[in-house]
């Protein structure tokens, strides 16, 4: 009946399937079924007098008076989400590519637990946007090629992100690899996630010889780090990665490495989203 208290399940159902458009996705979201959310969704219609959503085959729309809704309800749940978080102690969720987590992240983790012994750290393997509140996210480690949502707060690290070539010393040996247009002739690498990567290095590092297209794509930086490490070519790879396995002498860098277009930046959620118990958010900058 219209004028009645809107149920606060029939309104979360409502703001998911309208965000998400889709009753399936929002089902999945709330971990419960699409009838329940089919349900919700038309009580809450049957309370306000209006139809907020148009059922499609495959999706769901929200009506002009839908999307008013929505759009008020997404801000509201965001600022219960937000005062929750406030108060309740967990963990810092930190969200990086795994490419970081593995050679980067990882390395520095015992540190940085001996220094916050009261931080509970949590990950989120991701490089590209998110919702701080509703992903529970802290602080992320991103590239400045990716375009930051704009309620974070980008903290930069001060430094161009370095790249250059990298392949095993017995494929350097065996394919006589010594000025830059000798990479011309070798078995190129590249990850899937950086299209551009040869791109970005030949302009970076002066290199004028001809196209220098992939041969071999990779999902992740990791695995193209791990190809290279057994000998199937070379790849440019942001120096920050491959630091210990330079060191260990599993890889060499011929050319070295240069300042490439893009930099490292963090990303903190905004104030209104933030634990106050992470206050110790800054100590991973340095």
């Amino acid at each position: 009946m219209a004028g009645s208290t809107p149920s606060l399940y029939a309104l979360r159902a409502f703001e998911a399937a309208a965000r998400l458009r889709s009753m399936t996705a929002a089902a999945h979201e709330l971990s419960v079924t699409h009838g329940a959310i089919s349900r919700h969704v038309r009580a809450l219609e049957e309370t306000l007098g209006v139809t907020l959503l148009t059922r499609g085959p495959v999706s769901t729309e929200p009506t002009p008076d839908g999307l008013r809704l929505a759009e008020g309800l997404a801000a509201a749940f965001t600022a219960i989400d937000a005062a929750i978080e406030q108060v309740r102690p967990g963990p810092l969720t930190l969200s990086c590519s795994t490419s970081i987590m593995m050679y980067w992240l990882i390395p520095r983790i015992a540190d940085f637990h001996r220094q916050h012994p009261e931080v509970l750290l949590q990950f989120n393997m991701n490089y590209g946007q998110f919702d701080a509140v509703r992903d529970r996210i802290g602080i992320a480690i991103r590239n400045t090629m990716v375009e930051p949502p704009p309620d974070v707060v980008v903290k930069e690290l001060g430094q161009s992100e370095r790249i250059g070539l990298v392949c095993s010393p017995e494929y350097l040996r065996d394919t006589g690899i010594a000025r830059l247009s000798d990479v011309a002739g070798a078995h190129r690498l590249a990850p899937a996630t950086r299209a551009k990567a040869w791109d970005e290095w030949a302009l970076a590092a002066g290199y004028e010889g001809a196209p220098l297209t992939t041969h071999d794509s990779y999902d992740h930086f990791y695995l193209m780090i791990q190809a290279a490490i057994c000998g199937l070519g070379i790849g440019p790879v942001p120096q920050m990665l491959v630091l210990d396995d330079l060191r260990s002498g599993k890889l060499v860098a011929p050319f070295g490495f240069v300042d490439g277009p893009h930099r490292l930046v963090l990303w903190l959620s905004p104030p209104r989203a933030r634990p106050r118990r992470h206050t110790c958010i800054a100590h991973l900058a340095n």
